[in-house]
């Protein structure tokens, strides 16, 4: 996440760069162009920091560099904020109650002193400098120029789960069936929404729902498809007539062709759909795939079932009130911590390792996919050093595999606009399990430069206030 703070904080200081007034860049030329210097070389730095960002897990020379330029951008902003108080404080001299119009006649016309522009321009010939420095071993690196696109994941999930591995879930899976078995009313789509943090086990329960007997004979054509961050319509719809059509290419390119195939397969068909890990907030193109739905014929006896982090996705595709997943028991966690750290009975042979345990899983704070990872991790370990190095560590700082906690997580992280990253991240600054205020975090937000200027009639307040709102956990993780 620091490598993606630095791409934010590249960002930020152009903004600043490009957004300094007439006023504040009445500047000798040698400060002018020195400041464009800055300017353009942050540029070509930022255009390639999101390829950095994906190379620097296996270049550690490249993580290091990284490293040193978030140093010097932090300079280059402490630079030009130094501009801001300048012009901010000459104005405050200007509009002093004491002064006489002749003074302010005088001041207004003439610009910053030229010690301060003498000391700007050292520092910002410094700065210039040591990205110079950089230069040589930054191009080394090969890398490319890319378009923002951190929030592109093809996540993949399948429909099968063995009911054996999965503890703790049993009254969910009660419940989302009774759910599946109520009437839905005539012309609505009937949509069941799962929503819950990362990792909490959102697809495993739909899997177990899915593969349930009285579900299958309830829904005699079941289909799966993983949504992930990329809510088309022509691919969702290649997606499910693929489902549907077994075995068969869709290879058909026109949006209307795909909606009259689909409608030929699904019409007077009784069918359970499961759109898994969706993440569109953009409610248009839910409404287009809602339509084609309602013009199915007998869709009412037909369910949806759809697993998301987010509560404003659940609130866009379905007027129920959604299935909120909550984490699993202390007993439960430890029963699947067991399982994968020890094969089966052996844990019988380590009481003190199963003592560490159970101050390992209170970590995971009942998320399963946590539990599964370091359970995983500590497999066939039986030296009590291995186990005292993952609880004293906890799960941020192992080592960590794709289908790992960590990365399920930072998904959520990368799916926020850079400016709730950047807030999101300052947040790390509190102690684990510490309270905080909402009016003290948004004041720390505001003195930091972290939010957005306010809309027509918005204060800062409630800029901060917003952006709380929108990191809820349902949202973060």
């Amino acid at each position: 996440m620091a490598e993606t703070f630095l791409f934010n904080i590249a960002e930020r200081v152009v903004e600043k760069i490009v957004g300094l007034t007439v006023d504040e860049v009445r500047l000798a030329f040698n400060v002018k162009t020195d400041l464009k210097k800055l300017e353009d070389t942050m540029i070509s730095i930022k255009a390639v920091l999101l390829d950095a960002e994906r190379q620097q897990h296996q270049n550690e020379k490249l993580r290091l560099c990284m490293w040193k330029l978030r140093d010097i951008f932090y300079n280059a902003e402490d630079v030009i904020d130094d501009f801001k108080c300048e012009a901010l404080r000459k104005q405050d001299a200007i509009n002093h109650p004491n002064i006489n119009n002749l003074k302010v006649r005088l001041l207004g016309s003439c610009c910053l002193p030229l010690s301060f522009y003498l000391k700007m321009s050292h520092k910002i010939k410094d700065i210039n400098g040591r990205l110079g420095e950089l230069a040589t071993e930054w191009k080394s690196f090969d890398l490319r120029q890319c378009s923002d696109n951190r929030h592109v994941f093809r996540r993949e999930t399948i429909s099968f789960v063995d009911s054996s591995d999965v503890i703790g879930r049993d009254e969910d899976k009660k419940n989302i069936i009774s759910m599946l078995m109520k009437p839905s009313e005539a012309r609505n789509v009937p949509v069941i929404p799962i929503v819950g943090i990362g990792g909490l086990g959102k697809t495993t329960l739909a899997q177990l729902v899915y593969n349930d007997d009285r579900v299958t004979s309830l829904f005699p054509l079941k289909i799966w498809i993983c949504v992930s961050e990329e809510f088309d319509l022509s691919r969702l719809l290649r997606l499910i007539i693929q489902s549907v059509n077994t075995g068969e290419r869709c290879d058909d390119s026109t949006l209307d062709a795909l909606q009259a195939r689909l409608r030929s397969f699904l019409t007077d068909k009784k069918f359970l759909l499961v759109l898994d890990d969706v993440w569109n907030e953009n409610k248009a193109k839910w409404v287009e795939l809602r339509n084609l739905l309602r013009s199915i014929d007998g869709l009412p006896q037909s369910k949806i079932i759809v697993t998301t982090r987010s509560l404003k996705v659940s609130s866009i595709m379905s007027s129920i009130c959604p299935y909120e997943l909550k984490g699993l028991s202390f007993e439960d966690c430890l029963t699947l911590f067991t399982k994968w750290a020890f094969n089966d009975g052996d844990e019988r042979h380590y009481p003190n390792l199963i003592r560490m345990g159970e101050e390992i899983v209170k970590i995971c704070k009942g998320v399963p996919l946590g539990v599964r990872t370091l359970g995983s991790l500590l497999f066939q370990k039986t030296d009590e050093s291995d186990w005292i190095y993952i609880r004293e560590s906890e799960i941020w700082r192992v080592e960590q595999h794709e289908n790992d906690i960590l990365p399920v997580l930072k998904l959520s992280y990368n799916h926020l606009p850079s400016h709730l990253q950047r807030c999101l991240a300052f947040l790390s600054l509190y102690k684990k399990d510490e309270i905080y205020f909402s009016y003290r975090v948004i004041n720390l937000w505001m003195a930091n430069g972290l939010l957005e200027h306010p809309k027509q009639n918005q204060e800062w307040e409630d800029v901060g206030k917003r952006y709380l709102n929108v990191l809820e956990p349902t949202h973060i993780v």
